[in-house]
Formats: C-alpha cells, sequence, structure tokens
C-alpha cells in the first residue's frame, strides 16, 4: 500500500486527512509535536496499528526534521503533506480583522509564523526528497490559504499570516519546476477552504470531513502536468 506522511496529525485537517487515508488503506506516518497527548490520534493509532504510525516531531527543529529523515532512510512516502500550520498568537475565529491589524504586529510572532508556514515546509521537502523520489506517486503538497492570494485580498490586515501564506505560495511553485525537473516529484500548494476546525471556527464554511475527502481527490489528480498551481480543496483554481 501507497505512505504518506502527514505533519500536524495530531488535530484539524492533519487529523482527518490521517483518519481518511487510514480508513482507504494507506500507511500512514503521523506526525506531530506530541503524539503521546494527542488523545484523538492515539486511538486511531489503536484502530489502524499496522497503518497509522505517531511520530514525535517539531517541524520548527531543523535537526529533528534531519534525524527523523535519516531514521526513515529507505522508507519510499508516496505524498508529503504539510498540514502543520499557525496563525499566530491569538485567533481569527474570535477578534475577525482586529486580530493581526496594522498597528499590532508582534514580531516575534511573525517570526513563530515564518517559521511554522514557510520554513517548515521547504526543511520537510528538502530532507525527505528522497524518501518522496522513490515512491511510485512523488507528490509533495503544502496546505496553503486563500489569504495568500494578492488578488483575492480585499479587506486588509492579517498581515503575518497572509505574507506567510503568500510566501509559501511562491515556494510551492518554485518546487514544483526545480522538483518536477530533477527528480519527477508532483508539488503543488492546496486551499482547504475555510474549516470548521479550532483555527477556523465554528462559523466556518465546511467541516472537515469534507474539506480532507476533497483534498485527496485534488492529491489523487496530482501530476507534473498540473503542478505548481493555487489548488483550492473542490478542485477549482485561485488566483495569486
Amino acid at each position: 500500500m501507497p505512505t504518506v506522511l502527514i505533519t500536524g496529525a495530531s488535530r484539524g485537517l492533519g487529523l482527518e486527512l490521517t483518519r481518511q487515508y487510514a480508513a482507504e488503506g494507506w500507511n500512514v506516518l503521523a506526525v506531530a509535536r506530541d503524539p503521546d497527548g494527542a488523545t484523538a490520534l492515539r486511538e486511531l493509532a489503536a484502530r489502524h496499528p499496522t497503518q497509522v504510525v505517531p511520530r514525535r516531531l517539531d517541524v520548527t527543529d531543523h535537526a529533528a526534521v534531519d534525524r527523523a529523515a535519516f531514521e526513515l532512510r529507505g522508507t519510499p512516502i508516496d505524498v508529503l503533506i504539510n498540514s502543520a500550520g499557525t496563525m499566530g498568537k491569538g485567533k481569527f475565529a474570535e477578534l475577525g480583522l482586529d486580530f493581526g491589524k496594522f498597528g499590532s504586529s508582534d514580531f516575534d510572532d511573525w517570526m513563530a509564523v515564518y517559521r511554522l508556514n514557510v520554513m517548515a515546509p521547504m526543511k520537510m521537502a528538502e530532507s525527505f526528497v528522497q524518501h518522496v523520489a522513490s515512491s511510485e506517486q512523488k507528490k509533495i503538497v503544502t496546505l496553503t490559504s486563500i489569504l495568500g492570494s494578492i488578488e483575492l485580498n480585499k479587506i486588509g490586515g492579517l498581515y503575518a499570516y497572509r505574507a506567510s501564506k503568500a510566501a509559501v505560495n511562491a515556494i510551492m511553485r518554485s518546487m514544483a519546476i526545480d522538483l518536477g525537473k530533477h527528480h519527477g516529484i508532483a508539488a503543488t500548494a492546496l486551499h482547504p477552504g475555510w474549516v470548521r476546525t479550532d483555527m477556523g471556527g465554528p462559523r466556518a464554511d465546511i467541516d472537515a470531513p469534507e474539506s480532507a475527502a476533497g483534498m485527496r481527490k485534488v492529491i489523487a489528480q496530482l501530476t507534473l502536468k498540473n503542478a505548481g498551481r493555487y489548488w483550492m480543496y473542490d478542485g477549482s483554481e485561485l488566483p495569486w
């Protein structure tokens, strides 16, 4: 069976992707900072003991990422999904545009947002590129946000989060070109929709199962020809 590595697998979309891939018979390397404290992930692993393997990893710790890649050497990874992400301190679901507004920038928080949303996907790709290249499917996907679209930004605000997602979009575009050419890897950015999770809040448009099912369909249809685009979970394409 194919293997998927999912970061941020302890909750939200990462957990739901883990659940759905396991239900489809995939082997899942479920990466989380604290898998022992992730009750839902541990229960899922108990139901699928031969498929779901929780792995402790802080993806912002670059040395730890390198160690994990070394420990998994020789393991083909068909799909690498960078799901872990953050909006930083506070919650947009509670504060709306008062969160991250102009004049309130916490630049230490900016660095934390960038380290997880931008640098971690790049580091994961660089450390695990050979694992993905040795697989049959050869795909790297990073969950982004519609808030990273410059063209669609009509309301302003959310500076750090928007900037981080625009940055990772640029990374995935370049990665699609470079890794497609040299390794046959299809890489892309994928917006999960506005989802009812801890980050998205209860007023969001869709629930996690719907989003994850849509994203899995987009990932299944990902090829070298349609890589490097700004996909939405429903298969539509967003403007940069």
